[in-house]
């Protein structure tokens, strides 16, 4: 397909689990034909703001990170017109103000999420059993960053189509001419890196199973499927009469300690 002429564009969400280093170190994965670019774990979006195709499905199941999507797609500057007023008030204790508040507009919700994402520790997104945000404060300090261009972010999304549902409900769209992108969260302890304490409890094994099975009817319709997922025995049994089992080596970032991180192979499956 044809790739819209923009300039590079970097995420500007830090998301658990974030792609960039598939972006810039496996990008051969990436570069095939199509005409419509799928993602149904959209989170920070680095494999899409990498491709910026002219055409897009994107979906997550993250109602809040869906609309801040949107916010900015359609009125990019009046989000950050609040942002910059986070970025000039920014203190440990106007953060937990605004961590407890609940905002009237989409605008001002965007600018509240890009905010407590950028300045909350390591950019975890959680919730508690009420559904509120309960990250504490982190150690970042910027919330305007030199990278920022949602100008650009607004006109890319012009393209895409932004869906806030289950996973299945986009991958039953795909077809020929699709390339889709697949990055759920990984529900097996991989290498000791501690993501199944942050995914368990959302997407279940059962939703592993459901996801194979999406993957596998996508693509007997055609479409081009690459999954990202944990390296484990469990995930290759699953898939390897769907396509090639790839293991990638990677940096985890996650800890909150640095003894804590290390690097940690992944798996791809490539199905095309």
């Amino acid at each position: 397909m044809e790739i819209l002429d923009t300039k590079k564009l970097l995420p500007f969400l830090k998301w658990a689990g974030g792609k960039r280093w598939l972006v810039e170190k496996h990008s051969s994965f990436l570069n095939d034909s199509y005409e419509r670019f799928i993602e149904p774990f959209l989170g920070s979006g680095a494999v899409y703001f990498s491709l910026q195709p002219e055409t897009a499905l994107l979906c997550d199941k993250n109602e809040q990170l869906i609309e801040t999507y949107s916010a900015i797609k359609e009125n990019w500057p009046a989000v950050v017109k609040t942002l910059k007023q986070h970025h000039r008030l920014h203190c440990k204790e106007y953060y937990y103000l605004q961590r407890s508040k609940k905002m009237r507009t989409p605008e001002t919700r965007a600018a509240q999420f890009i905010y407590l994402n950028r300045t909350c520790w390591n950019g975890l997104y959680r919730v508690n059993l009420e559904g509120k945000f309960n990250v504490p404060i982190g150690t970042k300090q910027n919330v305007i960053l030199e990278t920022d261009d949602f100008e650009a972010v607004a006109k890319l999304l012009v393209g895409a189509e932004l869906v806030c549902g289950d996973f299945e409900s986009v991958i039953t769209r795909a077809g020929a001419n699709d390339f889709v992108f697949v990055d759920p969260p990984y529900t097996v302890k991989h290498n000791y890196n501690g993501f199944i304490k942050y995914n368990e409890s959302i997407f279940s094994w059962d939703d592993q199973i459901r996801l194979r099975d999406s993957v596998k009817a996508a693509s007997s319709r055609g479409a081009k499927v690459l999954v990202t997922n944990a390296c484990h025995e469990s995930i290759r049994d699953i898939y390897e009469d769907i396509g090639e089992l790839i293991v990638l080596d990677r940096a985890s970032v996650i800890a909150g300690k640095s003894a804590a991180r290390g690097r940690y192979e992944e798996m791809v499956i490539k199905c095309f």
